[in-house]
């Protein structure tokens, strides 16, 4: 289920900003559930570059001696999980360089599809890479631009590199802010007074008050520095293909992308989850955290009372990372836990945002049964995911993906042991993402359909 698929990560930038630090620091905070493995802060004073990197939550990488030590107007943080380079130190974001132009620091949400082909030839001129990281490929194509002044020449190696990204450069002085021009990443644009802010949620403004000001467009660069805001566009304007998981799963309830709060749409996947799946049952239970706005929009659809009959311990760590069979199985009973008053004797359906291996599911589908429940019926708020995602999720092999090893949903929950399982329509998913169905072919739902929208470079 959900636990199985990880969000590469969060992107915060801010200019003119006494506070910068601190700023980003409460940020990345907000932005914690887009990536767990790492978190990096890069300030400028104007003059020089002082930065703090390292593995961990964000509370586990900063304190208050740290932040004291990171003094500027202009910063960019960043939270991280792997999907392209390895859970390292040293790819942990934002990058720093310094270069003929100075001192440089990138943070990247996304994943560059042409990133091999890239780094190859880079390589073959001489370039030689610190990280394992698609991001540093970034860094090397401004160091060796023919435009000698950053400001022409990042803009213009946007055009060099595809795939997804939401992406923050800074130097000592300015600071660009980009999207893929597809738009496959999210990226939102805020002010607190003078300041300027880009965060990759909306619910990062409201942990420090800033005004939200527009989301960033596909194609579109945004150059911020003393002598104000510069917007241009690397590729034509084109439709928003944002990820689809963004609304099912990665982002926070409480944010808004364009224009639509995430809790919303995650309450009309459940209800039209319900119509598409009716089932007869005594209560609708929850797989927490991001799926108990679809638990509650199935149970206000159907009729059946929601209830917390799966409780999440947030101290838990991620049970993949368990040595051995036995201790992920027992770290899976520490993370979720059941309330045996609710489940005992009762015909349950379960909720959850997807399955991607479907070894998660499996378990809390036992954990269910052994509280007593009659009856398990899985539902599930997105259609079944077939493809893995190039753009800046990590998924298993296409191979691997629990929807490709058996035919059909009978099949599927007779693995998992449940008495029935259901999974989403793709048309239920777009209609609960897009108001104007006419707009829905533009929305990325690569994961489930196989339709990318870019060109792969798997050659």
């Amino acid at each position: 289920m959900s636990s199985e698929m990880k969000e590469k990560c969060g992107v915060f930038g801010v200019f003119n900003h006494p506070k910068a630090a601190d700023l980003t620091y409460y940020v990345l905070h907000a932005l914690q559930h887009r990536g767990q493995e790492s978190a990096g802060i890069v300030v400028s004073d104007g003059k020089t570059f002082k930065h703090h990197r390292g593995m961990g939550l964000v509370t586990q990488v900063f304190s208050r001696d740290i932040l004291d030590g990171l003094c500027g107007n202009m910063a960019i943080g960043h939270v991280r999980y792997s999907t392209s380079g390895e859970s390292l130190l040293q790819n942990a974001q934002p990058l720093v360089f310094k270069y003929s132009g100075g001192d440089l620091a990138v943070a990247h949400n996304g994943n560059l599809v042409n990133a091999r082909i890239e780094r190859n030839v880079l390589q073959q001129q001489g370039s030689i890479f610190q990280t394992t990281t698609d991001t540093e490929i970034i860094a090397h194509l401004i160091a060796r631009s023919s435009k000698n002044r950053f400001e022409q020449a990042a803009p213009d190696i946007l055009t060099q590199i595809d795939g997804s990204f939401a992406l923050l450069i800074m130097t000592g002085k300015q600071m660009l802010i980009a999207l893929d021009r597809h738009g496959l990443r999210p990226l939102t644009l805020g002010k607190i007074g003078e300041a300027v802010v880009a965060a990759s949620e909306t619910c990062a403004l409201n942990a420090v008050d800033a005004k939200f000001w527009r989301d960033v467009e596909p194609g579109e660069w945004l150059l911020v520095d003393e002598n104000g805001i510069q917007t241009g566009r690397f590729a034509p304007k084109s439709e928003l293909s944002l990820c689809s998981f963004e609304f099912v799963y990665f982002a926070r309830p409480d944010s808004v992308i364009q224009g639509r709060c995430v809790l919303s749409i995650r309450k009309e996947l459940g209800q039209i989850l319900a119509k598409e799946h009716p089932t007869q049952a005594d209560v609708v239970v929850a797989v927490p955290e991001s799926s108990v706005p679809a638990a509650i929009g199935f149970a206000q659809q159907s009729g059946i009372p929601y209830e917390m009959g799966l409780i999440k311990n947030p101290y838990v760590g991620r049970s993949f990372i368990e040595p051995t069979q036995e201790l992920r199985e027992l770290a899976v009973r520490l993370k979720l836990s059941t309330v045996q008053e609710i489940l005992e004797g009762k015909r349950v359906v379960l909720v959850d945002d997807s399955i991607v291996r479907g070894t998660t599911s499996k378990r809390i589908v036992q954990l269910i049964r052994q509280a007593g429940a009659k009856e398990v019926h899985v539902r599930i708020s997105s259609p079944m995911v077939r493809n893995p995602c190039f753009y800046g999720i990590d998924m298993p092999t296409k191979e691997e993906l629990f929807a490709n090893r058996l035919e059909h949903e009978r099949a599927m929950g007779e693995a998992i042991g449940a008495d029935t399982l259901a999974f989403l329509s793709t048309e239920g998913l777009l209609e609960a993402v897009d108001v104007n169905l006419a707009e829905t072919s533009n929305r990325c739902i690569a994961c489930f359909s196989g339709a990318y929208r870019t060109n792969l470079y798997l050659k």
